[in-house]
């Protein structure tokens, strides 16, 4: 019986499963939605058993009609950053999930500022004080369910990632993929492990976390999650962008890759921590060395697409074939919700529409939507080493309309996979490479089949008039927002 490897992808809007052969080739796929509420200004939240539950139905649906015998183990990609607060009895969360996309960390990195300790967080971390890392919302989920810290400092509650949490309640082990405890805050780069002075600073008991362990484990066996069979190996963790990089073979040196989901990331292997300038140092992943990355995320680009949907009361899909063919003309969309990530990290950036008169349409706002997706990725292409190629990946990266604006306004050729769900695929590579079923030369050849190239065809005139425009915009929205900050303050 040739073995076969599950691949498990927990993302934001919802969890994916893949089966793929022992030739690499997916053979049953599966997806269940998620959902995320939004109880205040700021807040972003899932439930985390409705997580955990589309988790077991998407493993339950891939695997339909399938001998769970054929797979040799799992393979496991994960939202980061997100922040759970378990309770380790029950193995229940205490507190919905806290999104990577929530600000209500956003008055304790102030204070943080203040204290003066943003420098050693950055050189330790590789991160800018940021309400989007794992750190503040785990001191916020703690403020709120055990402020004196009893309870975690004993291991009543746990605090973790997607990862841990599912790591926890699926194999019983209490531990973190390296790279995503690097999302965190609370690691030490150099030394791939928590530091104890960051915990002391954001106020989080080292006990409430899981043992750092590397991308290929060990992770545990399975329990409990039908219908494969207990024992079944957990092979791979990888957080979400570092699988997507994986997946394009994206150790060779020249190769940016970006993922167009409900936010993005760009992300490129880099020799060594780099903890300074605009974009953040990570782990990518470690599978008995240390393999760094430098990455940029941006917080929103398809969100900017959902949120127009549902305001104009059409579909995702409506918004996108309206921007088709269309041109924004002068109208600008700076979608600083929540404000704005790499490479401008500014939390109180304020949201922006702009250039709109009463002949605009819905096609003008929802090209200027994609546009603005296009225009944020170039900012961080622009802060990353100069890339040989930018490799394209995310349900976004399906538009020929983006993609084209992408090379147009960045100047960079895109090449864009015919593969669709790239972190489920990467984590499954890195599960077959680890358990011998390929080699690295496999799974370049792979990432290198049947790429679409889209290559710029607009003069230095046209994409410097546009990139000013949308510069000018952004320093609009972050003025507007820091003047707002003052006037509440």
């Amino acid at each position: 019986m040739r073995p076969h490897i599950l691949a498990v992808d927990q993302g934001t809007s919802s969890t994916k499963a893949l089966l793929l052969d022992c030739a690499g080739d997916v053979v049953a796929r599966a997806s269940v939605p998620l959902s995320q509420t939004h109880p205040g200004p700021g807040l972003v939240e899932q439930d985390g058993l409705a997580l955990l539950d589309s988790v077991r139905a998407a493993v339950a649906q891939c695997m339909k009609g399938r001998d769970p015998h054929v797979v040799a183990g799992l393979a496991l990609s994960t939202q980061r950053e997100s922040a759970l607060l378990w309770d380790v009895a029950t193995g229940h969360p205490v507190a919905p999930l806290v999104s990577w996309q929530d600000q209500r960390g956003s008055e304790r990195a102030a204070r943080l500022e203040r204290a003066g300790v943003s420098e050693l967080i950055r050189s330790r971390t590789g991160l800018p004080l940021d309400p989007m890392f794992s750190a503040l919302k785990m001191a916020a989920l703690l403020d709120a369910h055990d402020p004196s810290r009893v309870l975690s400092r004993r291991g009543a509650l746990r605090l973790g990632t997607v990862d841990a949490y599912l790591l926890q309640t699926l194999t019983g082990e209490t531990v973190t993929e390296i790279g995503n405890a690097s999302r965190t805050q609370l690691v030490d780069l150099a030394e791939g492990d928590w530091d104890d002075e960051l915990l002391e600073v954001f106020d989080i008991p080292g006990a409430a976390l899981g043992r750092v362990v590397a991308s290929n484990g060990p992770f545990g066996k399975l329990r409990g999650l039908d219908p494969l069979i207990d024992g079944t190996p957990v092979l791979a963790v990888l957080g979400d962008s570092h699988a997507a990089l994986f997946a394009h073979a994206g150790w060779r040196p020249g190769t940016v890759k970006v993922t167009y989901g409900t936010g993005s990331s760009a992300m490129a292997i880099a020799d060594a921590p780099e903890p300074a300038g605009n974009v953040c140092s990570t782990i990518a992943w470690a599978t008995g060395e240390v393999v760094y990355a430098q990455e940029a995320n941006i917080r929103s680009t398809g969100r900017t697409l959902t949120w127009l949907a549902e305001l104009l009361g059409v579909t995702t899909e409506e918004i996108i074939h309206s921007a088709t063919g269309a041109e924004a003309g002068r109208v600008t969309l700076v979608p600083a919700f929540g404000g704005l990530g790499a490479p401008w990290w500014d939390a109180h950036a304020a949201p922006l529409l702009t250039g709109f008169d009463l002949g605009t349409g819905r096609h003008q706002l929802a090209r200027a939507a994609l546009d603005s997706v296009a225009l944020q990725v170039s900012d961080v292409l622009a802060a990353l080493p100069r890339a040989r190629q930018v490799v394209a990946d995310g349900g976004l990266s399906r538009s020929d309309t983006l993609m084209q604006m992408q090379a147009d306004v960045a100047d960079v050729a895109v090449a864009r996979t015919p593969h669709h769900d790239l972190s489920a695929a990467g984590a499954a590579h890195l599960a077959g490479l680890s358990s011998g079923l390929w080699t690295t030369r496999d799974l370049e050849e792979r990432a290198d089949k049947d790429l679409r190239i889209f290559t710029p065809d607009w003069d230095d005139t046209r994409r410097n008039s546009i990139v000013a425009r949308w510069h000018r915009c952004l320093a609009f929205a972050r003025d507007l927002g820091s003047r707002e900050e003052l006037s509440t303050s």
